[in-house]
Parts: C-alpha cells; structure tokens; sequence
C-alpha cells in the first residue's frame, strides 16, 4: 500500500463516496476504485461496502480509517519538516466565503499557487456555513463574529461595518436613534443573527426581526436599496451606495465593534504548512492593503 492509497480512502469515507472523494482529490473515479481495490487487497480485508447512495464503513474500515487518518497526517508533517523552504506541494483546499471571496480573496489564492508551482489550490466559494472537517477542506476564510466550536481560528484583518437603509425606507418608517428602537423596525438579516453596538466601553446586544433573509451580502444590499428594510453590513459592501446616495447610514452613535476575517481549521497543535503560509499570505495582504479590511466580508 501506499500513501495515495491511504488518503484515498480516507476521502471516501469522509466523504461517504466516491463520486464525491473523486471530486475532492481532482481524480477520476476510476483511480479511486482502483486505489481502493489495491488497499484492500493488500490489508485482505473489506474496507467499505457499496450502495446505490455511496459507500458505508464496514466494521474493520471503521477501525482502519483512524490509523489511515493518522499516518497520512504524520506524513504530511514529517514532508512539511524537509521541504525547501517555500517549496509546498499537494493540494490545499480552501472553502471561501461568495460574498467578497472571488473579488477579494481570490487574488492571494492566485499569489500563492502563482508562488508554488507544485501546489494544487482549490477553492470553493459559498456563504453557507461549510463543515471543514466532514467535507475535507484545509481550512476556511470566515468573516464576522465567530462561533464556538473546536476549531482553530487565526485572526488575518479586521472587519468593519455599519447600518444602512434607504432613503424611501427612512421617510416612510422614521430612523431609529438607538439600539431599543430597532424593535420597531424590519431587519434585513441572514438569519437568526443577534446585533452587537458600542455605547461608549459597553457592548448592547439586540436581536433583530424583519421578514427578508439571505445567506448573501449583496442580496441585503438590494434589499435594502429596494427600501425592504436596515441591514448591518460591511463597509466595503456599502461605500459605494452610500457614496450615490442610494443607502444612508442609520444609527450612527451606537457603532458595531469590529469583527474580524479569520483562517479557520480542524484541530490540531499545528497548522500545516499550506495553511500557515496562506495564513501569513492573507496577513501581509491586510498589514500592505489596510483598506481592503474594510471591504472583505
């Protein structure tokens, strides 16, 4: 057996087939078949069982798949450890967020496979919320607020934001002057979300109701454009609205702390080499281009 094997089967079982395991890898599903047949041959032992809706662990493949997990992980650091430095080979899959992600951070995507000519990078783009470890991404660009959960997260840059409705809205419906208010008001929100503001060292938190939701930054904005509603969101989505005067900023006393733009990954004591250097990669972009903090969400 070899290592392709190994991380061959790995994907399969994480990704419970291997239609999609193919997908992941960038092969076609008859090399996976083909490497899979080997690794069983070779262990003389079932590793998984074929259905019509993919590929179940059986129980010895269970077992096999957290040693299998292991040593394609000590692999990958022993390869990171003997590496020319800046020499990064393999793959690095990076789940991006849609909104800002292609305008945005495409751009050090591209730097960084442009630096290592060896690196495969796949990106995919989405503002859903992606589950790094059961899909079989490297690591995640986040913006926001984070949630609690066992991954780890590096902050990259800073995120700034502010609320905005249209004119029309402003007219028909009055502006609120402070957090309380807001309770009088259609939010436009991506969905369940609670609204933090400063009011001098102390942080209010209200939560938000109004009947238009989206997972996408740019279908708020036309919400609130359209007068649906008050949206909090970045500045680099807004500027140019405000600028036309086709969105005014709401509220303007009790500004949102910043949030931030994170690199997030599985657990783990340390980053893999790919990931620490997109990580220092996406760091000297915001420390250069400050700007870009306030238009990447």
């Amino acid at each position: 057996m070899d290592i392709e094997e190994l991380r061959t089967f790995v994907e399969v079982a994480d990704a419970g087939g291997v239609s999609p395991a193919a997908r992941r890898l960038g092969v076609s599903k008859s090399i996976v078949s083909r490497r899979l047949a080997r690794l069983e041959e070779a262990l003389g032992a079932q590793l998984l069982a074929r259905t019509t809706r993919g590929a179940a662990l059986t129980e010895a493949g269970a077992i096999f798949r957290e040693h299998a997990a292991r040593a394609c992980s000590e692999i990958d650091a022993a390869r990171d450890t003997i590496l020319p430095a800046g020499d990064l080979r393999g793959r690095l899959r990076v789940a991006a967020p849609l909104s800002f992600g292609p305008t945005h951070f495409a751009s050090v995507f591209a730097e960084m496979a442009r630096r290592h000519p060896q690196l495969h990078v796949h990106t995919a783009y989405s503002d859903r919320f992606v589950d790094i470890v059961a899909e079989g991404f490297d690591c995640a660009i986040r913006v926001g607020y984070l949630q609690d959960s066992n991954l780890i997260a590096r902050r990259v840059g800073p995120l700034y934001g502010k609320l905005v409705a249209s004119p029309d809205y402003l007219r028909t419906h009055g502006a609120p002057e402070t957090p309380d208010e807001l309770a009088d008001h259609e939010a436009l929100m991506q969905g369940t979300e609670a609204w933090q503001f400063l009011d001098g060292d102390r942080v209010i938190t209200v939560h938000p109701r109004g009947r238009f939701k989206a997972d996408n930054g740019t279908a708020l904005i036309a919400a609130a454009v359209a007068g649906l509603g008050i949206g909090w969101l970045p500045d680099g989505l807004t500027d140019e609205y405000v600028a036309s005067g086709a969105l005014v900023p709401v509220m303007t006393r009790y500004p949102p702390p910043p949030a931030g733009i994170y690199v997030i990954r599985p657990p783990g004591p340390h980053p893999s080499l790919k990931v620490r250097v997109l990580t220092e990669l996406l760091i000297a972009c915001f420390d250069e281009a400050p700007h870009l903090a306030d238009v990447a969400g």
